[in-house]
This record gives C-alpha cells, structure tokens and sequence, in this order.
C-alpha cells in the first residue's frame, strides 16, 4: 500500500512521468557494497523521449540519469537536481563517485 501511495504521488508530482512505468530499486536488491546512494531505495522510470530519472520516494526529487533528462530539467520541462547529490562516494577509487550504470541499465528497461 506504501509503494501504491508514493507511486501516485510521484505520478502526480511529476507530469513528465505520466503513463511512465515506475520501479522501486533498494539497497538490499543490488548489494550493500555495490550500491550507489545514500538513500536506502530508489524509483526508476524513463519518461518521454527516454529521459531516465531517479526519484527520492520520500521527498520525490528527481534525479536526471541520463543527458535526455539532464536537458529537461535544464530546460524547465522537468523539476530536479543533479544525481551527485544523492551519489555515494566509490571507496575503491577516491574522488570518484560509484558507478550510476547499472541503474541506468535498470531504467533503460522501462523504456521498452
């Protein structure tokens, strides 16, 4: 039910996902060690002209995974703020953040 009301909050939030399919990814499907927020999930979806987007589900901030949806928050289209904001450092390789692709992998998927 919890899922059920922050999707249509998003759907709301959000004109740019409207009829766009929206996933939940958390930290516990991808891997403690491999996981790339600091938040403990995520939502997914891809939006007109396969703009990707990562959503916070509790403040539903959009975050633009790709350059479709980096140019349509740029362009006042889309409400939101740069990935790095909720990216975690990469441990192994310091001053780089983790790798976003395969999130980016995931939100493609919806696109199809």
């Amino acid at each position: 039910m919890k899922k059920l009301a922050s999707l249509m909050i998003a759907l709301s939030f959000c004109s740019s996902a409207m009829a766009a399919e929206i996933i939940t990814v958390s930290r516990f499907q991808v891997g403690k060690d491999k996981w790339m927020f600091d938040r403990e999930e995520v939502m997914l979806t891809c939006t007109r002209g396969n703009a990707l987007f990562a959503i916070n589900p509790s403040t539903l901030m959009q975050y633009p995974l790709n350059d479709k949806a980096e140019a349509l928050v740029k362009s006042g289209s889309a409400k939101g703020q740069p990935i790095s904001v909720i990216q975690t450092d990469d441990p192994q390789h310091p001053g780089q953040k983790k790798s976003l692709q395969p999130i980016i992998d995931r939100a493609r998927k919806l696109c199809d």
